[in-house]
């Protein structure tokens, strides 16, 4: 499914929080949104998943206006991880997964055999199908975020937002969550810190700066030196992974200039 946001600026109690943004993501593309703490990716992905409502601008699902959808179709078209997702009561893994299903049945309707097998084959991707009677609060992080995904795949969206979904994950848990992100073969928007791991595993990227967008396109082609420098405020020296041949980046800081000491 594609997803086109066009002009989209989102004000709140008189501060505008992003400008004018446009993004567009193909069926299947892993579309990663970089930038610093604050430049606005999160605001962005709430108005994808409707948690805020954008002051301007359009976002289509294949060409679809999502906000003229009730929010049951809108379930079934798009799922989200946002960060603060949780559940602060002790539902079994099986319990939370099934709450994927919610979209797809009448608000009476007991869960269905074919609602379990979705909910089981969900699980099995992910690989987490022995949690099914563990507590959710028994988790570790790593195991929580692939119960969280196979939550979202059992909605059977066919776009998934996902904001910082490798935050407190070691980088094992890290790999493994973004392979089976990658693996869904969904249509995938996520906001990423690790600028590594967003060009290790994202097909276009998107550079937001003070709720702007201020570059777009493939990893090695956005993530220059000079940009990072500019955007981070770091020196970046670009390597090729040895074995995928992504760009790798390594960091310095940028060290303040000291002016040359007056002669006496």
């Amino acid at each position: 499914m594609r997803v086109d946001i066009t002009d989209l600026t989102v004000e709140i109690a008189g501060t505008r929080l992003v400008s004018d943004l446009a993004l567009h993501a193909g069926s299947g593309q892993f579309v990663g949104l970089v930038g610093p703490n604050g430049s606005g990716k999160s605001t962005l992905l709430r108005t994808v998943y409707r948690a805020l409502r954008p002051t301007t601008g359009t976002i289509l699902l294949d060409g679809d206006d999502l906000y003229a959808m009730s929010a049951r179709e809108g379930a079934r078209r798009l799922a989200a991880l946002p960060q603060e997702a949780s559940t602060e009561f002790d539902f079994t893994v099986a319990e939370v997964v099934a709450m994927g299903r919610v979209p797809h049945q009448r608000a009476t309707a007991r869960a269905t055999d074919d609602d379990r097998d979705v909910c089981t084959t969900s699980l099995a991707r992910v690989g987490a199908a022995h949690l099914a009677g563990r507590g959710f609060l028994t988790l570790s992080g790593g195991e929580k975020q692939r119960v969280l995904i196979a939550r979202a795949l059992a909605q059977q969206p066919r776009v998934l937002v996902l904001d910082e979904p490798t935050n407190h994950l070691d980088i094992a848990q890290q790999l493994e969550v973004l392979a089976l992100v990658r693996a869904s073969g969904l249509t995938v928007l996520t906001a990423l810190h690790d600028l590594n791991l967003a060009a290790l595993h994202c097909d276009l990227l998107y550079v937001i700066h003070s709720g702007r967008i201020v570059a777009s396109g493939a990893p090695h082609d956005v993530l220059s030196p000079d940009l990072l420098a500019e955007v981070f405020g770091v020196r970046a020296h670009r390597v090729r992974h040895p074995e995928t041949g992504a760009t790798q980046l390594l960091f310095d800081r940028v060290l303040p200039t000291v002016p040359p000491a007056k002669e006496l």
